[in-house]
């Protein structure tokens, strides 16, 4: 097992879940600020942050309410912040096309990279999304790919380029080949969607470790597991030299039958991580690990 500090990701909302299926999910600013501060006292050093609409918690990517919610946070702590550019599967991020059929809204994710985060998802996938009677499509063309990746060079945003079959790496590799990214690589390797996206990957001990073995050299990587997968999966990857990620966007219980809250999935993580004999990485260790400057100032122009 590497001997290495790990860096450990909160993603407290998500895209997907709603407060019908845990009441402890936090949707609006101020929830979700009070949440990432709580877990950044648990020991979280990167904080995957969500947009909710106000009055009905329809996912966006408002970079208005991004805004909000990164000035929120870092007027209370020093974690480090990624912006989601996926959205989610509600509200602003469905769009209809001329054919009757509904697209994740690529027009609503690209504002995700203008509310000063440090980092933002980067999602390469070309996916048929399925939940209950909602059908999407997730398109994120090789055009596409160059748009989202010029918007966050342009912004000074680092990708945490988010996989979730082997074939996304192939375009990660192309995009870093093209002067898209610098070295360390952040690779954010998402396991358990195949119930719901197509081309998506379970988690297995092989599947995991086929992808660390495909990175692309100088890669730092974390795991995103889904559901009753976070646990196993996230020692999986510290075993692996890699990071960890939880929260109630991936996996909203704690046990069997039993609803979690953000803190104690990070309180319980921690006690992993010391258990293996490593050491949580503080958000200034987080930035040098992953080669970031010194947290970011809020864009005057976004207006809150």
């Amino acid at each position: 097992m590497a001997d290495h500090k790990v860096i450990l990701t909160i993603a407290p909302t998500g895209g997907m879940a709603d407060k019908t299926v845990t009441p402890h999910l936090p949707t609006q600013p101020d929830e979700i600020a009070e949440d990432v501060v709580r877990c950044w006292e648990a020991g979280a050093s990167i904080a995957a942050i969500h947009a909710r609409r106000p009055g009905d918690d329809g996912a966006t990517c408002n970079p208005e309410i991004y805004s909000h919610i990164n000035g929120l946070i870092r007027e209370r702590c020093d974690i480090i912040i990624n912006n989601s550019t996926g959205g989610g599967i509600s509200g602003d991020m469905i769009t209809q096309l001329p054919d009757g059929r509904r697209e994740i809204s690529f027009a609503q994710r690209i504002q995700g990279t203008k509310a000063g985060a440090d980092i933002c998802t980067f999602d390469p996938q070309m996916q048929c999304m399925h939940r209950d009677d909602l059908e999407l499509l997730m398109d994120t063309s090789w055009s596409r790919c160059v748009e989202l990746a010029t918007a966050m060079k342009e912004a000074g945003i680092k990708p945490e380029w988010e996989v979730m079959s082997l074939s996304d790496l192939l375009w990660v590799k192309d995009l870093i080949d093209l002067g898209f990214d610098q070295p360390p690589y952040y690779v954010n390797i998402v396991l358990g969607t195949d119930k719901l996206m197509s081309g998506a990957t379970p988690y297995t001990p092989k599947n995991l470790q086929r992808f660390v073995e495909d990175l692309p050299e100088q890669s730092v990587f974390g795991v995103s597991a889904i559901g009753p997968a976070q646990l196993p999966a996230s020692v999986h990857s510290l075993i692996l030299g890699g990071h960890a990620r939880v929260g109630l966007e991936d996996n909203i219980y704690y046990a069997r039958g039993r609803l979690a809250t953000n803190v104690e999935l990070v309180d319980r993580m921690v006690r992993i991580i010391h258990e293996l004999n490593l050491e949580v990485a503080t958000p200034t260790e987080a930035r040098e690990l992953l080669g970031l400057s010194a947290s970011r100032v809020l864009d005057s122009s976004v207006a809150l």
